[in-house]
């Protein structure tokens, strides 16, 4: 599949999934920021798809980004954002959503699987978000986290080069 058919709306990813879950086929939903691709998130993206046939990344706006990380953030552009994530083996699809929080995505496309990295629990989970994902059933699913953050990595950065 070409990079750019894995960046999708979220339309197109509903009908994906849809399709996917008739045909008996496990669909994994994950999310985040991905502002600096690291070998942690790389891993994670890997045992999150481990876990289903199909793993569907969604990737935070610029705007939510901002919220969420403050305003030297992003690093990069939601656009390249995506298409790296994309490139990955592991992921099927890619969508860039506006909100902070992922409820409303979650309840429309109702994944089997919702993985969340380990710097999460099933309890800090944000609450609506938990409560869409309990509403019909999926599965949550914590995740190891293996290596530094993103934000250490900047501040690594920031701090060795000034």
């Amino acid at each position: 599949m070409m990079l750019e058919d894995k960046i999708v709306t979220q339309e197109e990813a509903l009908a994906g999934i849809k399709n996917w879950q008739e045909s008996g086929e496990k669909v994994v939903f994950t999310n985040g920021c991905f502002d600096l691709l690291h070998a942690g998130h790389v891993r994670y993206l890997q045992r999150a798809k481990a876990l289903g046939k199909h793993l569907i990344v969604a990737v935070n706006s610029d705007a939510s980004v901002r919220a969420l990380k403050g305003p030297q953030r992003p690093i990069q552009p939601a656009a390249d954002r995506a298409a790296v994530i994309a490139a990955l083996e592991s992921v099927d699809l890619v969508i860039v959503f506006e909100e902070e929080r992922v409820d409303r995505l979650l309840a429309l496309l109702q994944p089997n699987i919702y993985a969340k990295g380990g710097d999460y629990t099933t309890d800090s989970l944000y609450h609506t978000e938990r409560e869409v994902m309990e509403s019909y059933g999926v599965e949550i699913v914590i995740l190891p986290l293996d290596g530094p953050s993103t934000s250490e990595i900047i501040g690594k950065i920031r701090q060795e080069c000034g």
